[in-house]
């Protein structure tokens, strides 16, 4: 029980790789507020969990606002932050990205962890403890062709995070950032039989050709990133802050060519 009754929010908790932290926190005894946009997925996957949730949309100011009032009245600290949520954008170049999609994915995905430090940050530093984790992507160092909101938004989650760890390090709170690359589930999937069909070919050969792109030749799973925000929020890691940690079966190639 690495993190008993460690008070942990962790945000885009109702699927994906929040989900899976969520879940690998709870068997180690965290006491998690999960947070997510989509509230009927965020009940249910809360209520299997027999953890506490929060609906709101961390784009928004306000919503960082209460979530921060909510459980500080309730749980009097935060232990561990994990800002998870993100979205992407439909694959185009960027001279055919529309302001709003790249407002869009950069208040989603960069904005929310400015809020994140606005809100609660102050308290943490006051508790003189903590460990912030940031979910990012290879693309916030390799580049992504034809995304390239959410690679800025990576590359700016980089920043932000090492100049959080300088600031807030003297006060005892730790921030690193996990980068997975291509993941095994229904959004890598759709990718490939998207590009596959658009390059007259099979979804078998687009996968093995993303899989060759690293040396591991293997895309990670979702128990993968779980694995290791669950290392870098527990006492194993207190003399690890300021790092980007790359779980992607070390890419060679961000863009291999079919």
């Amino acid at each position: 029980m690495r993190l008993k009754n460690k008070i942990t929010i962790i945000t885009g908790a109702a699927s994906g790789f929040g989900k899976g932290i969520a879940k690998k926190f709870t068997e180690e005894g965290a006491r998690i507020i999960m947070v997510d946009i989509n509230s009927r997925l965020l009940k249910n996957t809360s209520k299997n969990l027999n953890q506490d949730y929060f609906i709101a949309d961390v784009s928004k100011s306000s919503s960082f606002k209460s979530l921060s009032g909510y459980v500080y009245k309730k749980y009097k600290t935060v232990d561990i932050i994990i800002n998870n949520a993100g979205i992407t954008h439909k694959p185009k170049p960027m001279e055919k990205v529309t302001e709003e999609e790249f407002d869009k994915v950069l208040n989603v995905n960069a904005k929310s962890v400015y809020y994140c430090g606005k809100f609660i940050i102050p308290r943490m530093k006051k508790q003189k403890k903590g460990s912030i984790i940031f979910t990012s992507s290879t693309a916030g160092f390799n580049g992504f062709p034809y995304r390239s909101p959410y690679s800025a938004s990576k590359w700016a989650i980089h920043g932000f995070m090492k100049t959080l760890a300088m600031e807030a390090g003297p006060f005892g709170i730790r921030a690193n950032a996990i980068a997975p690359g291509c993941v095994e589930g229904a959004r890598i999937d759709a990718v490939i039989e998207r590009e596959a069909a658009k390059k007259k070919t099979t979804s078998d050969i687009i996968r093995e050709a993303y899989k060759s792109g690293t040396s591991l030749k293997t895309f990670v799973n979702a128990e993968d990133i779980a694995a290791m925000a669950l290392f870098l929020a527990s006492d194993q890691a207190l003399r690890i802050s300021g790092q980007v940690i790359a779980v992607d079966g070390h890419t060679e190639n961000p863009d291999p060519k079919i």
